[in-house]
């Protein structure tokens, strides 16, 4: 394997969030890596911290949250950027330039009261990185016509509430590629989606980020998007990492309890099976969390030293991590 160039790395990552109830510890000591050109997977229940991290990479934490601690090396085309001590003026010039994201919800993400070709265009102009809003409407037709809309002349006239729910994420996706980012942050892309049209949706990012040369963040809990999708898996659990590896080891051979449980619930067509194995419990109040290892109250493995502390980051095989005392107290 060639040697990987290091695009963003996370290092001791915390973000808390400020709240009457109490501090919410929604990241606690995350740090992960994202090679270019790969496409790496953050995988995890609802509320383990998939969109927090991916919206720390450009300091897009608002109040009452805050990035408490630890850092985001950018290594970008000026050399490396430490993102966390960035004032938001230099944030503009790296968010959705060279770090793009495609929101969540396409209809929440688009303003209905202009047509998609000027927010397409708007993006463009604001970066400057085209002449003028003639070119960049240009542009943003050929994004529509990249992107697999049909008359994308048209369609670039029309307001938002005038497409259906595939579109819409298309334009999106023409507005997160708009200014050719060397990293595309896609967060539950299919989330709103039929079934056929999240097929075309992926396939769509796949042919992209292939043509572009791009580098995708792809945040899902869909266990068929990341066999499909990822060179790499991080998968979360209550704001830490519990495990990452390659795709392929993740699948075959899981090494953290969470992510075996993870992959006992979901449906396999080639068995039959009579009920999916839940995983049992909740995910913990972050703001009270349990010491030691989080993931501990629902953990059939559980020991006397998973309470107390936490397990270090061990690789187990090549390139595959685990956060559990099983691997630690074997190695």
């Amino acid at each position: 394997m060639s040697e990987r160039k290091p695009l963003i790395e996370v290092k001791n990552l915390r973000i808390y969030f400020y709240t009457y109830a109490g501090v919410v510890k929604a990241i606690e000591d995350v740090s992960f890596t994202i090679y270019e050109g790969e496409t790496l997977c953050l995988v995890g229940e609802t509320g383990c911290g998939k969109t927090v991290t991916s919206r720390a990479l450009t300091k897009l934490i608002k109040p009452p949250g805050r990035i408490v601690s630890g850092e985001i090396i950018y290594y970008s085309p000026r050399g490396p950027i430490n993102i966390v001590e960035l004032s938001e003026e230099e944030l503009r010039e790296i968010r959705g330039k060279e770090i793009a994201y495609i929101v969540q919800d396409p209809g929440a993400a688009l303003d209905p009261l202009y047509t998609v070709g000027y927010q397409i265009s708007e993006t463009m102009v604001d970066h400057e990185t085209v002449r003028d809003w003639k070119e960049a409407f240009r542009r943003a037709i050929a994004l529509l016509r990249e992107t697999l809309i049909p008359e994308p002349e048209r369609r670039a006239k029309a307001y938002p509430h005038e497409l259906s729910g595939g579109m819409k994420q298309r334009v999106v996706i023409s507005i997160g590629l708009s200014n050719e980012p060397k990293l595309l942050i896609a967060d539950e892309p299919t989330s709103f989606l039929d079934v056929t049209v999240q097929a075309q949706i992926l396939e769509l990012l796949r042919e992209l980020k292939a043509r572009k040369g791009l580098t995708l963040l792809l945040i899902t809990h869909d266990m068929g998007v990341v066999a499909e999708m990822c060179d790499r898996v991080i998968v979360l659990y209550a704001g830490t990492i519990a495990e990452v590896g390659p795709v392929e080891r993740m699948f075959y051979r899981p090494l953290h309890p969470y992510t075996t449980a993870l992959l006992r619930a979901v449906p396999n067509p080639l068995q039959r099976m009579e009920k999916l194995e839940a995983i049992p419990g909740t995910i913990p109040n972050l703001i009270n969390p349990p010491p030691g290892c989080r993931f501990h109250p629902r953990c059939p493995y559980a020991m006397d030293v998973c309470k107390r502390e936490r397990p270090p980051m061990i690789e187990v095989e090549p390139q595959h991590f685990v956060s559990c005392w099983l691997y630690a107290k074997r190695g």
